[in-house]
């Protein structure tokens, strides 16, 4: 076993054809998250903030010596536990073999800092991917892109999977970024809806983006990667395993700003996802079923439990999650002002903090925090302990 070596002849040789660094400094920023994401498992937080005190370039150093000297908040008790995790893949062979694995299937770091780093990322904090493997186009990811999570069930019935085809190609050809897991059923069933509705789609896979999983959608998840992203934390070459299906999980919801469960069994995987959701105060929706099917116990639970939105329709979709389309270019005697953009940011059924309507109407918080005020002295918005909505009896 070989230690991995950090330094610029190393780092020039791993990330060449794979990150467009523009100094030393980034692209050896670059080469130590991609040796980090062959070194742990996803969302290991000792990592997140042990690179969160000293920078992933000098946390890499410590991992490759052992050093468990007590730091930040991070006690040399932790340390040693997360020291014992890490020294197994602290070899330059499994950082060589992840980057050559990634250059030979196409894909690319992407890591924070960079223009296509997915901001909605930054939200899981110490939890947040150290890097992306990724192929395809992260522009539909933007954060000035409205993105939805549709997920569900495996094993669907065919009524999930025409709710998930319907909601996907609408919305997708609204201009909606559909975000989902690649898996069977209403995953499936979402992503290739998008993509024929001629919008964009993007898949997370708990492997590595050069080992398409589930095999039987290897032309799909092909096709994602053509016209929108497919997107791992996991570096090329790796399986996926059940933990590394559920941290999956997370990225799909951080990514969206709401998430749909179509269709989920009462120990669904979906379930998990939207527990992700609420965590980060993202919107949740969940599609009703019969009382009687098993296949959506999931989701009443959502509803029941999670505060869930009950969705019947892609523009209760949209609804939830506060979106209008964007309005073609108006003449000065009709042309819709910010204070329209602030209101059609609003939802009458989810509360919005200042930073979500910043972000769906384009403009900046302070000009929301402006716009909003006016729009309360007039009795279009009201403040919750949760943030902000458009009140029912609207003027």
């Amino acid at each position: 076993m070989t230690r991995i070596e950090v330094s610029m002849s190393a780092a020039r040789i791993a990330v060449r054809g794979l990150h467009g660094a523009s100094d030393d400094e980034r692209m050896l920023e670059a080469f130590a998250r991609a040796a980090w994401s062959v070194l742990i498992e996803p969302g290991d937080s000792t990592a997140g903030r042990l690179i969160a005190a000293v920078g992933p370039i000098d946390a890499l150093g410590r991992a490759i010596v052992g050093d468990t000297s007590a730091l930040a908040d991070l006690t040399e008790a932790d340390l040693v536990t997360a020291m014992a995790r890490w020294r197994p893949r602290c070899e330059a062979e499994g950082v060589a073999a992840a980057v050559n694995a990634a250059r030979a299937t196409g894909a690319r770091l992407v890591v924070p800092g960079d223009r296509d780093w997915p901001g909605r990322l930054d939200d899981l904090g110490v939890h947040a991917p150290v890097v992306l493997w990724a192929r395809g186009d992260l522009g539909c990811l933007a954060e000035d892109r409205p993105a939805v999570a549709i997920v569900g069930a495996r094993a669907a019935t065919g009524y999930g999977e025409l709710v998930a085809a319907e909601f996907g190609a609408q919305l997708a050809a609204a201009g909606i970024t559909i975000v989902s897991g690649a898996a069977y059923g209403i995953d499936g069933s979402a992503h290739r809806a998008a993509l024929s509705a001629g919008g964009r789609t993007v898949a997370l896979l708990a492997g590595g983006v050069d080992r398409p999983y589930p095999s039987g959608h290897a032309a799909l998840i092909d096709a994602i990667a053509a016209s929108g992203a497919l997107l791992a934390e996991t570096p090329c070459g790796s399986a996926p395993t059940k933990w590394r299906f559920l941290a999956r999980n997370r990225l799909i919801a951080a990514l969206s700003d709401a998430t749909v469960v179509v269709e989920a069994g009462a120990r669904s995987g979906s379930l998990n996802t939207a527990a992700h959701a609420a965590a980060l105060g993202r919107a949740l929706g969940a599609v009703p079923g019969a009382i009687t099917s098993a296949a959506s116990a999931g989701c009443h639970r959502i509803i029941r439990e999670f505060d869930g939105v009950c969705v019947t329709s892609a523009d209760e979709v949209k609804e939830l999650m506060g979106w209008s389309p964007p309005r073609a270019a108006a003449r000065d005697e009709d042309r819709t002002d910010d204070l329209s953009r602030v209101l059609d940011a609003l939802s009458t059924r989810v509360s919005r903090s200042i930073a979500d309507l910043s972000r769906v109407s384009g403009l900046a918080e302070t000009d929301v925090e402006a716009y909003i005020a006016l729009a309360q002295l007039a009795g279009d918005a009201e403040e919750r302990s949760d943030g902000w909505r458009r009140r029912l009896t609207a003027r």
